[in-house]
């Protein structure tokens, strides 16, 4: 499959490991349209890819067009683009906040699937929603799903307010999971432990406590009592969580992130 990228960033070079290290695409059937020239001389230089800082000639050698592009730019590329895809084109963006009427508006194509990644996808350990117009033909979604598995997990999604909810929770869920690493390093730190020590233990127990809630069957409720013997340390720690609110911040949180991402949309 031909694939174009309008974007040469971190996420679109993810995609761009994925379909060449699965053999969906190869590297010359990828084209990038990416502005910086450093940019474009390292994908080159590094997978052997076209390079062109012409967006048009980058599009017009795809049959799937990934918009990679920074959502502050999407005004800009969509009125640079606007008519110019061919009706057997399929357009896949992963622009965070960038509604279907929008992009489907702004290209004036109706042929259109739009992903909400997350970084981990960075090193296939990705999660990605997705939603595909009903335009798109049955092999783009085929072909989407491959991809998308190239990141790590994905799902197919059929109503467009899932999107904000991944939004602010798995698109922005990394971020939460950092702090609270952070805050597990800094109390290490306090204890009297080094911060390297300190972050090599908080990082294996996060990674750890993800694997084993992903391959066991019983609910989250259970692994934690598990972890928790009557009157002992664990007990007390989640005892200060409890009194600080922990459950209630964690949701007003994403709560407050999710009314922001709709926001957004409705901005562009």
């Amino acid at each position: 499959m031909r694939i174009s990228f309008i974007g040469g960033g971190v996420m679109a070079e993810a995609i761009l490991r994925g379909i060449l290290g699965r053999g969906i695409a190869t590297p010359q059937e990828v084209c990038i349209g990416e502005p910086v020239e450093a940019r474009r001389r390292l994908l080159t230089r590094e997978h052997g890819v076209a390079a062109t800082a012409d967006n048009k000639q980058a599009l017009g050698q795809g049959d799937l067009v990934v918009l990679s592009v920074k959502p502050q730019n999407l005004p800009e590329v969509l009125a640079e683009l606007r008519g110019t895809l061919r009706q057997e084109q399929v357009a896949l963006s992963i622009i965070a906040g960038a509604r279907m009427e929008t992009l489907t508006r702004g290209l004036d194509h109706p042929a259109v699937v739009r992903v909400m990644p997350n970084t981990p996808a960075q090193i296939g350990a990705g999660m990605s929603l997705w939603l595909a117009a009903p335009q798109v033909p049955g092999a783009f979604r085929d072909a989407t799903r491959s991809i998308l598995r190239t990141l790590g997990e994905e799902m197919e999604v059929h109503d467009e307010r899932y999107l904000d909810m991944a939004t602010a929770l798995s698109a922005s869920g990394p971020a939460y999971v950092f702090l609270f690493m952070e805050s597990l390093i800094d109390a290490g730190v306090y204890m009297g432990m080094s911060r390297d020590m300190a972050r090599t233990l908080a990082v294996q127990t996060v990674l750890g406590s993800a694997r084993l809630a992903q391959e066991s069957v019983v609910h989250l409720a259970e692994l934690r009592d598990m972890v928790t013997s009557p009157g002992g340390t664990t007990a007390e720690a989640l005892r200060v969580f409890e009194e600080g609110g922990f459950r209630a911040t964690v949701l007003r949180a994403v709560i407050a992130a999710h009314d922001k991402s709709r926001r957004l949309g409705e901005q562009k």
